[in-house]
């Protein structure tokens, strides 16, 4: 039986973690596992974690986005792996069309959703309206919406396990966050796996929870850190892939 394990990294941010959750409740129909990482909240996340009976790994200390991905990676039990940002929400139908996509070909080895706040190819073109309208109008199955890309954003990885066995883990230099995301999706293509944006399938993000609480100039500042970082590990400009 194929499981999925959705690693979500957390950090105070109780009110979106309980909704995204409970949106992957009510619209997952295929098995699954929720791993909450927290990356030492204070806002009562633990205590709704063990009430709710996910698995959970509590960091005392913020260690960023990466270590976090990387700490619910060492303990997941799936056959497939996701990445997923708690400031989500998803929709019906949404994993089994991600699956579809995924083990729809041998080389494809990870895949992600279109949605309304993302950088790159994965944002929808017209606006927004709300949750309903978007995942009425994308999660019908269509794999001519399947698009071939170069990178996929974080907010929403799906991938195989042979590919986290093959590429290795979240490269954690690039921590708290920003460009972990591309580095581990070119090190997906220097293996030779395909990654495909998958165009049937919709999910809600509320858009940078977590680093708009450090501040615009902070952000630009870290952006412009951990791009200089991809460059000096491969000689690559991560922004010629988006």
């Amino acid at each position: 039986m194929r499981v999925t394990s959705i690693v979500i990294p957390t950090f105070n941010g109780l009110t979106l973690l309980k909704d995204c959750v409970a949106s992957i409740r009510s619209h997952t129909s295929v098995p699954f596992e929720i791993i909450v990482v927290d990356n030492g909240s204070k806002d009562g996340t633990l205590e709704y974690c063990y009430r709710e009976r996910l698995k959970l790994v509590s960091i005392p200390v913020n260690r960023g986005f990466p270590a976090a991905c990387n700490y619910g990676l060492h303990i997941a039990t799936g056959n497939a792996l996701m990445l997923l940002n708690n400031d989500t929400v998803v929709t019906p139908n949404w994993l089994d069309n991600l699956l579809r996509c995924l083990y729809s070909s041998e080389d494809i080895g990870m895949v992600g959703p279109v949605t309304n706040y993302a950088s790159g190819k994965q944002q929808i073109q017209e606006p927004f309206t709300n949750i309903a309208d978007m995942a009425a109008k994308y999660n019908n199955v269509d794999t001519s919406l399947w698009q071939e890309t170069e990178r996929l954003v974080g907010i929403c990885l799906l991938f195989k396990r042979e590919l986290l066995d093959k590429v290795g883990f979240m490269d954690e230099r690039f921590s708290p966050g920003h460009f972990e995301d591309d580095d581990l999706c070119y090190r997906a293509r220097l293996a030779g796996y395909r990654l495909l944006i998958t165009g049937d399938c919709f999910i809600f993000h509320h858009g940078s929870a977590s680093f708009s609480k450090k501040g615009q100039e902070a952000v630009q500042g870290l952006l412009m850190q951990n791009r200089q970082k991809f460059i000096d590990k491969w000689g690559v400009d991560p922004h010629s892939f988006i």
